[in-house]
């Protein structure tokens, strides 16, 4: 029965040093969930990652279709992509001085690198398929190229997407006061993470099947 009594009294402690205030993890519930987000999405485009350089080397023709046109579009969109990087920085930076017009300024600013980064992305989608690339065949080697192309450019392309209407959301938002500092936070969060993906699709898919004259 005192046993019972004590263990009943340890629960008792410990749910009032908590309480349900202040997070256990000294982290915000929407910055944890954010992270939490980010390492199960990190794990899905490490197996297309992993999946794709697989393909790429277990196929001996693997096809090298990116002339200099395609590989200096790709670099502008990299450019532009660690760009929009500085402007979220600059975002969250004038969040925490409370300065909300700034905020959706550099806010929509970073959108408009996401919609430019899209626009190019689609011109060079766009470009493939008029010279017959499509899922599951291309004309120049194996047909897996199309499918493994399209799905891990098109799953980060629909990342950047969501992004731009996420960080539209937020800027507005906060601009009117609904959102605080710790929001557009975890917005740049997710806009770093989409960033650091495309710097490992950069160099795999792009510059290691670069076309050489």
């Amino acid at each position: 029965m005192a046993s019972h009594e004590a263990v009943t009294l340890g629960l008792h402690e410990t749910e009032s040093m908590w309480a349900g205030g202040r997070s256990p993890f000294a982290v915000g519930s929407k910055k944890l969930g954010m992270w939490l987000f980010i390492v199960s999405d990190a794990i899905t485009f490490s197996a297309l990652l992993i999946a794709y350089s697989f393909v790429r080397v277990a196929s001996p023709s693997w096809p090298r279709p990116f002339e200099s046109a395609s590989i200096a579009n790709a670099t502008v969109m990299t450019l532009i992509l660690l760009t929009s990087s500085i402007t979220v920085v600059m975002a969250v930076r004038q969040a925490k001085l409370g300065n909300r017009s700034a905020v959706a300024g550099w806010l929509a600013a970073t959108m408009l690198g996401g919609i430019l980064f899209d626009v190019l992305h689609l011109r060079e989608w766009v470009g493939l398929i008029e010279e017959g690339v499509r899922l599951f065949k291309n004309p120049w080697g194996t047909p897996q190229f199309g499918a493994a192309f399209f799905t891990l450019t098109g799953l980060h392309m629909t990342h950047v997407t969501v992004g731009v209407v996420y960080l539209g959301v937020i800027a507005i938002g906060t601009k009117r006061g609904k959102y605080t500092a710790e929001d557009v936070e975890v917005s740049g969060l997710y806009w770093h993470f989409v960033d650091l993906v495309w710097m490992f699709i950069f160099p795999l898919v792009y510059l290691m099947s670069a076309k050489f004259a």
